[in-house]
């Protein structure tokens, strides 16, 4: 209750703040090479996730909880194979969340996204998203209370079989969404989600990459609405 209490407190006073340094650029050279590898990890993963016809007009993509939306390079560069005009949005509802070097997820997500033409980060909640989309990613949503909580965020946000039902109703039709778990406990339970939910998928079980191999293995699902 006081965790809660505590998260409620910071989370308004965060976002009413919107405290941060500008301008982050990122110039650990370590670091840099790093996030290389990580968006090459992101392309990699959704070249084997998703099958899209080439020469498609448009369009138009979200990704869910983005954070500091570090992979958004790697994003992009997937669906720009197939398409000259890219529409892709990064939602994240904890962006005003401060690192040690004070500078804030929105304004580190700005350096990462700079130089993307049509991609828009939304501070904000997916709830009160009301766009269609042609693909949704989602890597490592909060399926479980204990890491919502302890990434610091109000008890009151955690619903996440509403955010699931609600993110699938966005989908256009013929929409994808690919969904990546952490562990298998959090990807049993995700899996339990969808069926309770009655949403159709495809299983792809443990999500390798030839440029990253992280700590926890992680597993997919692919969601195909029809």
């Amino acid at each position: 209750m006081f965790e809660d209490l505590k998260n409620n407190i910071d989370f308004f006073i965060r976002n009413k703040t919107r405290f941060s340094r500008k301008n982050f650029e990122e110039k650990d050279l370590k670091k840099i090479e790093y996030n290389n590898l990580e968006n090459l990890y992101i392309e990699d993963i959704l070249s084997q996730s998703f099958i899209i016809r080439q020469n498609k007009e448009s369009l138009r993509v979200l990704d869910i909880g983005s954070k500091n939306w570090f992979y958004a390079k790697g994003e992009y560069s997937f669906f720009r194979r197939f398409s000259e005009n890219i529409y892709l949005d990064g939602v994240e509802v904890d962006a005003y969340r401060l690192y040690s070097n004070f500078y804030s997820r929105y304004e580190t997500a700005k350096y990462y996204i700079k130089d993307l033409n049509g991609v828009n980060y939304i501070v904000g909640n997916l709830l009160d998203i009301k766009k269609k989309y042609d693909y949704i990613t989602w890597f490592l949503p909060f399926v479980v209370k204990e890491p919502h909580i302890y990434w610091g965020l109000p008890k009151k946000l955690f619903c996440p079989e509403k955010m699931l039902h609600y993110a699938c109703s966005l989908l256009d039709v013929d929409g994808e969404m690919l969904i990546v778990n952490q562990g298998e406990d959090e990807a049993r339970i995700q899996k339990d989600m969808l069926n309770k939910l009655n949403v159709k998928y495809i299983e792809l079980g443990e999500i390798k990459s030839k440029y990253l191999e992280y700590k926890y293995k992680r597993f997919g699902y692919l969601i195909k609405k029809n």
